[in-house]
């Protein structure tokens, strides 16, 4: 997928996404987990927010978000949709430590740990895979320790259906008609 990314080829499925039921199927989805750690999951979105982006891609990076508070974080995990003029961020919040210093600026460059004795697992690619989607939807992802502490990370896109998206290529490409017969 990063691959994809770096050529400009990662395939995006544009539809109008409904915000509030994109972060709720996110939050159902890690709800089991949740639970089993005794942490909660939070939505907090407007009801009429919708989109222009590809749910699946939305899906996989906020769930590779709310993976990594689960596992790195602690409390509370708020999923929250911030409209701000004609952008929209998408945010994931935990109540945990935070990110160790300096950490955040680099935080979405392939293969980097917070903290590689965490013993954890994980490659250190899920935010660059977060970082790929943002960019394929023509958007930034971005991390920072929130002031009473714990993580914020979330994705920056345009709200208004007029952003300038590539053509949706089907993957892997079809041969063309003549080659067919």
């Amino acid at each position: 997928m990063i691959a994809r990314s770096d050529q400009g080829r990662l395939p995006v499925r544009v539809s109008d996404v409904a915000v509030r039921d994109l972060l709720e199927r996110v939050s159902r989805g890690f709800a089991g987990r949740a639970e089993g750690r005794e942490r909660s999951i939070e939505v907090e979105s407007a009801t009429d927010l919708v989109l222009p982006a590809d749910p699946l891609r939305l899906e996989q990076a906020l769930g590779n978000l709310v993976d990594n508070a689960l596992r790195h974080g602690a409390g509370t995990i708020t999923l929250a949709a911030d409209r701000r003029g004609d952008r929209l961020e998408l945010h994931v919040r935990d109540e945990g430590p935070g990110f160790p210093e300096r950490f955040a600026q680099h935080a979405f460059e392939r293969f980097t740990r917070a903290d590689a004795a965490r013993g954890r697992g994980g490659t250190g690619l899920g935010l660059a895979i977060v970082a790929a989607i943002a960019r394929a939807h023509h958007g930034t992802a971005h991390a920072v320790n929130r002031p009473g502490g714990g993580a914020d990370v979330w994705i920056d896109m345009a709200l208004s259906p007029g952003i300038h998206l590539p053509p949706v290529q089907p993957w892997p490409p079809s041969e063309p008609k003549e080659a067919r017969t």
